[in-house]
């Protein structure tokens, strides 16, 4: 017996079972020498093999490049020679094992069947799904294609397409497309043709990288738009895509730095178009004046119920939470709300530079024993998704007021509890976190946020007033500021009874208002 098997059995002699990598790490020996001495053992009948293959995701730490996950199959193995079941896995015998040919038994193994298909049709090109899905009969799977094919490639038999970013390759969304280079006749020709049979392959689907496939749809975008003398907004693009909102702000901010002569112009500093250079000074002006009449007219009434949806959630906030005392702050901007509260970033936060605004902080001190909780709000009119929590918690974060350094890096402050008010929360939203897949209210509640829907506040109107109709939504359309929304709810409260009649004649008081708005809309809406 030689060293190696010494030393593999005094391992296996012990408790427990291993795979072959956990041999590999506890003797120091090769990987190769390991999974030959399993072998010859296991066919010799030293030792069992776990009868099942098992998947094992594995993380691996890449410094800047992040952390990469892999999906590894392999096998236990224990000393014995007689086939037994040990903590619910059975482990076999080289003799009583159905599935020997990874291992030699003289059948066909999933190698030489990956490499025949491939042999047998070398004038087409397959994604790795469909040669597993051709070959599933055999017992094929995803991971069986790609560790074959990688070793066909370095003998130079098959030819591996994926996407090119930089100088590594990534696979395509179906995996790598895989196809035979023909052996016979020059290496120059085969290796033209393996390329020829994967772009056939691949029409219809993109060539390259998203990313890239992205920025170039861009660029045709944005020149098409100034070819008509026209503005693309960010949500054009978005939508044009058809990409989530991550990946469109990864693929604009990238088309810029590849394409200098894209530019992108802020409206009121926050409403994001772009154009091309070569757009005429005189068209440039004439279309940004009327996207600023556009977002005069159609934002401003977002921006009035949004507002308007703040000053409800505060209302609720100051008669509900007994002792909760608001911070006010002086701005230079006139006209805003005292009660929105600028913070301090220590570092860069979306397109926030220096400061980010939250729409309300207030203190609420339990007992004369217990420590003060500060929260602070933050309110979205509109569709809330995971982006929306994630940038209001890094405003916690690197704010000067709420955040914290820590030994495990920067972390919002003990005592702190972040409060988002949306008037309706994305109920198809789905968070991978590692390997659970969970919803926007329960990521919440990990990230230590609490929400508020619009149910909460109706709940309390309708034991209040016994008018299911009435909401809170409605109250934030019909009122003008944020002023009528807070009187308009002292009213309601204080005559429950008169509370339709109240809301009836706010609104045919707010109608010409109304009608403003509508006739701004209509006119600009056409220019846009």
């Amino acid at each position: 017996m030689g060293r190696t098997e010494e030393a593999v059995l005094g391992l296996l002699d012990g408790a427990g079972a291993f795979s072959s990598r956990d041999v590999v790490s506890r003797t120091g020996l090769s990987g190769d020498a390991v999974n030959c001495c399993l072998r010859r053992l296991w066919r010799r009948g030293e030792v069992l093999r776990s009868e099942e293959p098992f998947m094992t995701r594995k993380g691996v730490f890449r410094g800047r490049a992040g952390k990469t996950r892999n999906l590894r199959m392999h096998y236990l193995f224990r000393a014995g020679s007689l086939s037994s079941v040990v903590d619910g896995v059975r482990f076999v015998s080289f003799e009583d094992c159905e599935r020997r040919d990874r291992w030699g038994s003289g059948g066909e193994s999933k190698a030489r069947a990956i490499r025949a298909f491939l042999k047998e049709n070398e004038g087409k090109a397959f994604y790795a799904v469909e040669v597993c899905e051709a070959l599933a009969g055999k017992g094929v799977k995803q991971p069986d294609v790609m560790a074959s094919v990688r070793l066909l490639e370095r003998k130079g038999l098959v030819y591996v397409r994926g996407y090119q970013v930089g100088d590594r390759q990534t696979p395509f969304e179906k995996g790598y497309l895989l196809t035979w280079i023909n052996e016979e006749g020059p290496r120059v020709e085969a290796l033209r043709g393996a390329v020829d049979r994967t772009t056939a392959a691949s029409e219809g689907s993109p060539s390259t990288h998203p990313i890239i496939h992205r920025v170039h749809l861009i660029r045709d975008m944005v020149i098409a738009a100034t070819h008509l003398r026209e503005l693309m907004s960010y949500e054009q693009l978005v939508e044009k895509l058809g990409c989530s909102e991550y990946e469109a702000e990864g693929a604009v901010h990238r088309a810029l730095q590849l394409y200098p002569d894209l530019r992108e112009e802020r409206i009121f500093g926050l409403h994001r178009y772009y154009y091309h250079a070569s757009m005429p000074g005189e068209d440039l002006k004439a279309a940004l004046e009327m996207k600023r009449n556009y977002v005069r007219s159609t934002k401003g009434r977002q921006n009035r119920i949004g507002h308007n949806w703040e000053a409800a959630v505060e209302w609720f906030v100051d008669t509900f939470r007994r002792g909760a005392e608001f911070q006010s702050q002086e701005h230079r901007i006139r006209g805003m709300d005292p009660r929105r509260i600028t913070l301090h970033l220590i570092r860069p936060v979306g397109d926030r530079r220096r400061n980010a605004e939250v729409d309300r902080v207030w203190t609420v001190t339990p007992g004369i024993f217990a420590q003060p909780i500060t929260y602070v709000l933050e309110c979205k009119w509109g569709l809330v998704g995971k982006r929306d929590l994630d940038d209001f918690l890094e405003v916690l974060r690197w704010s000067v007021e709420f955040g914290v350094d820590t030994s495990n890096g920067r972390a919002v402050k003990n005592g702190i509890l972040g409060v988002f008010a949306g008037s309706a929360f994305d109920p198809k939203a789905t968070i991978h976190l590692r390997e659970e897949a969970l919803s926007l209210p329960t990521y919440a509640g990990r990230l230590n946020l609490q929400l508020i829907h619009p149910s909460d506040l109706n709940k309390q109107l309708h034991e209040r007033v016994g008018d299911t109709e009435l909401t809170v939504q409605r109250i934030c359309r019909i009122t003008r500021d944020e002023n009528e929304v807070r009187s308009t709810l002292t009213d309601i409260w204080a005559n429950p009874k008169q509370a339709q009649k109240l809301l009836t004649q706010l609104a045919e008081r707010n109608q010409g208002f109304y009608e403003l708005e509508k006739t701004m809309e209509e006119e600009s809406h056409p220019r846009a």
